[in-house]
């Protein structure tokens, strides 16, 4: 499973931690992030993480893309309640999951749902409702 990470300034701390104490089941996945909080959880535990822009320079839509495209299946973001600076990065994150039925996560609550309904299998539905199509080969 491809998933993607993002999260307020506020928030970054909480995701760092949240990786390095689910590292074994994100170490099994791909793991893609905008610029600052992937660096961050990259340099904490050691994953690949697959870097973005941050989200000043269009991160945020670089994922939106990949979610637009069926290239991720599982979002984590997240947000600061107290925040406004990114309401329209979460806006427009959270409208793209709901049309296009990707699980979305924005607090460590739900991440931890989703987290250890990866590790059982039930996300594996993605596989099989929005199959991968495999780059073309000359």
């Amino acid at each position: 499973m491809n998933i993607a990470l993002m999260s307020h300034d506020r928030k970054k701390e909480l995701m760092v931690q949240f990786c390095i104490a689910y590292c074994g089941i994100l170490s099994k996945h791909t793991i893609c992030a905008t610029n600052t909080t992937g660096r961050l959880v990259a340099e904490a535990t050691g994953l690949p993480v697959q870097l973005f822009l941050s989200h000043e320079h269009g991160g945020s839509q670089q994922i939106g893309a990949r979610i637009a495209y069926n290239e991720i299946d599982m979002v984590l973001f997240f947000s600061d309640p107290q925040s406004n600076d990114l309401d329209s990065d979460l806006k427009y994150i959270t409208r793209l999951c709901d049309q296009y039925n990707i699980p979305v996560a924005t607090n460590v609550a739900t991440a931890e749902m989703l987290i250890h309904g990866l590790e059982r299998g039930d996300l594996d539905w993605r596989d099989i409702i929005n199959p991968k199509t495999k780059p073309f080969t000359a």
